[in-house]
């Protein structure tokens, strides 16, 4: 089965043929369990070979655990869009990127090929006093035109930033998820387990989502200081 009209085709290999750079994607699967594991399977090879600036580089998610650990996998299908070399921006896609979140998809890979977001300069000044772990999950559906432009935004910080890391989680597929975070409405943004926004946020609205997140993070008690100090 085609994914891509010939049309689309046409326009996607356009894409890929002028990236400045070559890109490798590593996909995680499993026959096993996986609903839509060959379908994504389907979907990236169709892509790779459209292009020789795109390769695809696949793993099972059981049998190659160690690489599944250095990409900091937990759940599949997995996209982690990478250099040639295989440099981890922190660009990741959990479930299949179909519908309107195959533009997110090519998005990814052109930021990475061109080396260029295109962010704010008032964007990267505050990305550049992010000093700790950042971790935005973005949850969508395939059929939410809203969602590319949050997942597209996250994944641009994350690529500007060595301590964000952006997920784009396709809700239905990880329903315990959905469940856990109280997903009724996409795109819905989680940062750090303790800020939540939802909708297509403005470039400037988000990124302060992301700092408000590290400003509203749990101060440790007194009691974690001492234990602290006792085993360090």
């Amino acid at each position: 089965m085609k994914w891509l009209k010939e049309e689309d085709s046409k326009n996607v290999k356009e894409t890929l043929d002028a990236l400045k750079n070559a890109v490798t994607i590593i996909f995680f699967t499993q026959e096993i369990e996986c609903s839509f594991c060959r379908e994504t399977r389907e979907v990236l090879t169709e892509i790779s070979e459209l292009s020789e600036n795109v390769t695809l580089k696949t793993y099972n998610f059981v049998m190659d655990e160690l690489e599944a650990k250095k990409y900091g996998v937990d759940k599949i299908p997995a996209i982690i869009i990478t250099d040639a070399a295989g440099k981890d921006y922190g660009i990741h896609f959990y479930g299949i990127p179909a519908g309107y979140e195959f533009v997110s998809l090519l998005s990814a890979i052109k930021v990475i090929g061109n080396e260029e977001t295109g962010l704010q300069k008032q964007t990267l000044d505050k990305i550049s006093t992010i000093n700790e772990p950042i971790h935005i999950q973005v949850f969508v559906t395939p059929t939410c035109p809203y969602c590319p432009t949050a997942v597209e935004t996250a994944h641009k910080l994350a690529y500007q930033s060595d301590y964000i890391k952006a997920d784009m989680v396709e809700a239905s597929e990880f329903a315990p998820l959905t469940n856990k975070y109280n997903v009724f409405g996409v795109p819905k943004i989680i940062v750090n387990e303790t800020t939540h926004f939802e909708g297509a946020l403005p470039e400037a609205m988000f990124i302060d989502g992301v700092i408000k997140a590290l400003q509203d993070k749990p101060k440790p008690s007194l009691k974690d200081k001492l234990k602290k100090i006792v085993s360090g």
